[in-house]
This record gives C-alpha cells, structure tokens and sequence, in this order.
C-alpha cells in the first residue's frame, strides 16, 4: 500500500520549509529568509502517531507573471495534485494577503482535505491573530511556530485523521507487483509491451509520453503479476512545463506498491548521474532490484562489451551489488524471456524466511573467521541472530553494545548471509541489538 501524502503548500517565507524539517526532522529543505528560495517539491518521509507519510515542501505560490513564480505554482499545482492531505500554511504576523486569497481559491478547487497553519505565533499572547484566518474557509486555523516547534503535534493529529483508510489497489499476497523505474525515454512503456505481448502503453519518441502510473494485471506460467508503468523521472527543476503532469512522488508510490523495482537503463545512450539517483529510490525503499538495460540491439557490440557494460554498472552502482543485470530489447523482444524469470527470483528472495538455528550456524562461522572488533579494548560480542520481518529480510543480531558493530562489520556479516542463502535481488538489513 503506497503512503499518504501531504503537501505543504503556502506563499514565499510563510515558513513551510522549516516546518517541513520539523516534520522529517532533518535539515533537508533549504531554510532562507529569501521568498522564492525553496523552487521545487522536495519529498521525505515522515511518522505520526505510527503512521507513516510522504510529505512534499513546495516553492511558495506568488501572485505575478514573473517566470520563477509561475514555474512554482505549477510546481505547487502538482503537489497539490499529488496530495492526499494539504497543509496550507500562513503568516500569522502579516495577516492575510492578496497571494494568501489565491493560494485559498487553488485550494478550493482542488476537493482535497486541507488544513490551516498559521505559522510564527511564537507565543500564546500572539493566538488572537489567527482569528482573521477563519475568513479563508478552511475551519479552525491552527497556531504553530516552526522556530519553537509549537503547535505541530495538534497540527499532525488533525493531518492523520484525513489519512485514505485503505489503498485501492490491493493484490493477493501470490501476485507479484514490479514497476518500471528510470529516466524518460529509456524504453519503460516499450518494455510493457513487450512484457504483455501487445500495444497497451502509448509509445513514443517524446520524452515523457506516459504521464501517469498505469496498472495492468497478467498471468505467466501459472504466476500472477501486477505491472505498474510510470512515467519517466525528470531532473528536478525541469517538472513544471504546464502538461507535465507527473512528478517523482508518483515513481516514488509505485515503489512502495511494488515487491520488485525493474531499474531500466538505457544502453545505447549509457549511463548518466540521474539513473544512480532514481535507482537509490528503490534501494531506499527496501525493495528488491533488477537492473535492465534496454535497447541492446542498438549497440555495437563484440564479445567484451556486454562483460564491460556489467563491470560499468558495477562500478556506477555499488550500492545495488545484489542486484541481477539483465541485458535485452524491447523493440526486437531479443532476451526479453530471460526477464520473467529474474523478477521470479528477485521476489522469492525478497520474501524468504531463515530458520533461526541455521542463521546462527552461519552467523557464528563467520565470526569463527573473522574475530569480532574491538573499541577502547572492549570486544564486541555477538550472542545470537534472528529474522523478524521479509521485504526486504531483515535480520537482528544481539551483542553486547550495538555501537560496537562497526558498519564493515555488519557489512562483512552480510555477505556471509549472503554467500549461505539466495538472497539474489533483494537488499538485506542488519540490526545491531543489545541482550536484554
């Protein structure tokens, strides 16, 4: 089930980049006493009351023809669009202004749940300034301070309330969901077609012809699948032409729906900084991965080049070692039967459950091999390890003081989980726990 979004939509220097850190609770968004200074969408996630969200900070919405500003209200269009939640925040010292009043008429036709923040009330005597706020039409505003962190708790109660109860979309536990991920025109909705067998995505040479996420259900050799296209991942700041009506998030949902993330590379073209930034998506995510590089029939190619393209890979992303390669061509279905399979297997991976006695036989082989660390002369001790949850598997080794598990250590112990069991295509996590 993908998660909620809320986004935080305001005119410039109302604040909402630094309630958006308050939120996430990291500096991610740029904080300026400048209007105009935070000038695209910038998504994290984020949890209240044990539920999770992504959440958007949008450049301000201004009144004015001026190019900036019309590129971030369609920016805030977007997100709003996006939004299952909306935060319209507010300056409480400079009461309502003319951009306020639009920033209110946007909001009233977009049907979604909105809640009011009036921000900079950075006292309780100051809570009589946002009486004026009830003429917006959006119910009880609510006083918050992002510089005093006053208010967010009331704030995130009222957002979560509005939370969708459930997902519409929703497959039984033996479908397999994988959604095509990577920049436009790498050959994702070729590579649909090609999948099913026939013309169900509109095909195009135009960069960004799929403008939305797409769900089609098939069956292959007695498996279900679920695939999710979606549209290409643009640089961001290159989002906010008027009929791009796609955004990150919406890879980003796809993602979180899915249980396999095909990482599409083109391999004509080669490989470029923006693939390694939409592949981490998925990494980040803990989904399972499968690298494919798409128009290999447009390669000039001998014997070496498939080997040297891989170890190019390798080298780009080496945050995905796990991850199977696959090289075909949607256009000449060439190799396309080779893919099925690896999704197969990268799924199994991601949902598969070690015995306990035979993690800890390999757990303490490992440590047979290689001695655990030592920090200011105390030796890290590991007692014993245990699987507590799938998608992706993730693993807790109790020890003595888990800030003695150093990160190569962990790594190193990885591996060895690694080398004893098919953990093909799916990342693993490992958590260090102190005995109780």
């Amino acid at each position: 089930m993908a998660k909620p979004v809320v986004a935080i939509i305001g005119r410039p220097n109302v604040g909402k980049s630094t309630i958006f850190n308050r939120i996430v609770g990291d500096r991610i968004s740029i904080v300026e006493d400048i209007p105009g200074v935070t000038r695209d969408r910038i998504y994290s996630s984020a949890e209240w009351l044990n539920q999770s969200f992504n959440i958007i900070d949008t450049g301000g919405i201004e009144v004015g023809d001026e190019p900036l500003l019309q590129q971030m209200r369609q920016q805030a269009e977007i997100a709003i669009e996006e939004a299952d939640v909306i935060i319209f925040m507010v300056n409480g010292r400079e009461g309502i202004t003319a951009a306020d009043e639009e920033v209110a008429k946007l909001l009233y036709r977009s049907q979604k749940p909105v809640i009011l923040a009036v921000n900079k009330i950075d006292n309780p005597e100051m809570k009589e300034q946002i009486y004026e706020f009830y003429s917006l039409g959006f119910g009880e505003p609510f006083p918050i301070s992002g510089s005093h962190g006053l208010g967010l708790g009331d704030l995130l109660d009222e957002v979560v309330k509005h939370f969708p109860k459930k997902s519409d979309e929703e497959y039984d536990e033996s479908v397999i969901q994988f959604c095509l991920i990577g920049r436009p025109n790498v050959g994702k909705s070729s590579l649909v077609n090609a999948i099913l067998g026939e013309e169900r995505v509109i095909v195009s040479d135009i960069e960004g012809t799929t403008r939305d996420a797409i769900d089609t259900r098939f069956t292959r050799d007695g498996q279900d699948y679920v695939i999710i296209d979606t549209a290409g991942m643009r640089k961001r700041g290159k989002v906010y032409e008027n009929l791009e009506k796609y955004s990150v998030l919406r890879a980003l949902k796809a993602i979180e729906r899915s249980d396999v993330v095909l990482v599409v590379l083109d391999g004509e073209r080669g490989i470029i900084e923006q693939d390694k930034k939409i592949a981490g998506y998925a990494h980040e995510a803990g989904r399972a991965v499968v690298i494919v590089v798409n128009k290999w029939d447009a390669v000039e190619k001998d014997e070496k080049t498939m080997k040297e393209f891989e170890q190019k890979i390798r080298d780009q992303f080496q945050f995905l070692d796990y991850a199977p390669i696959v090289f075909l061509s949607a256009k000449t279905k060439k190799r396309i039967h080779t893919l099925l399979p690896m999704i197969n297997l990268a799924s199994e991976s991601h949902h598969m459950r070690v015995q306990t006695n035979v993690l800890n036989d390999v757990i303490m082989d490992a440590v047979a091999m290689n001695p655990t660390p030592t920090d200011r002369g105390t030796r890290l001790k590991i007692y014993y390890a245990t699987q507590v949850s799938i998608k992706p598997p993730t693993f807790v080794i109790f020890v003595n003081d888990p800030e003695l598990m150093h990160f190569s250590y962990a790594r190193f112990l990885e591996n060895k989980i690694r080398e004893a069991f098919e953990f093909t295509g799916t990342p693993i996590k490992i958590i260090a726990r102190a005995r109780n």
